[in-house]
């Protein structure tokens, strides 16, 4: 390993080390742009709003604050699902939110 680094040496035997099927798909997307020693995320950050919130902690503000007539599985369920997918970052329920908003509004001015 005449000419590398200590730190491609680390990357080359980490790279060697592992599986074929792993190895193709760092290969596929390219060895060099592969960084093996990013830090990973905490779980924890992963789930945390803007707020730092976790996402049970918001649906239980939600279900506290939102009236108790009416309220079923199925809604709480939705309102989960919702959470969950906003705060993830998910381009379905941001569109999902985007037209909730816009449908509330188009109903608020009367528009047909």
């Amino acid at each position: 390993m005449a000419g590398l680094t200590p730190e491609e040496e680390k990357k080359k035997a980490i790279f060697d080390a592992m599986s074929a099927r792993s190895r193709k798909r760092i290969l596929n997307k390219g060895y060099e742009k592969w960084d093996p020693f990013l830090t990973p995320k905490n779980p924890i950050d992963i789930r945390m709003v803007q707020r730092r919130e976790t996402a049970l902690s918001l649906m239980r503000s939600f279900l506290e604050a939102c009236p108790h007539e009416g309220y079923s599985n199925a809604y709480g369920q939705g309102a989960w699902e919702v959470c969950m997918g906003i705060i993830g970052g998910d381009d379905r329920w941001r569109g999902i939110y985007d037209f909730s908003c816009w449908y509330r509004d188009f109903l608020k001015n009367g528009e047909s």
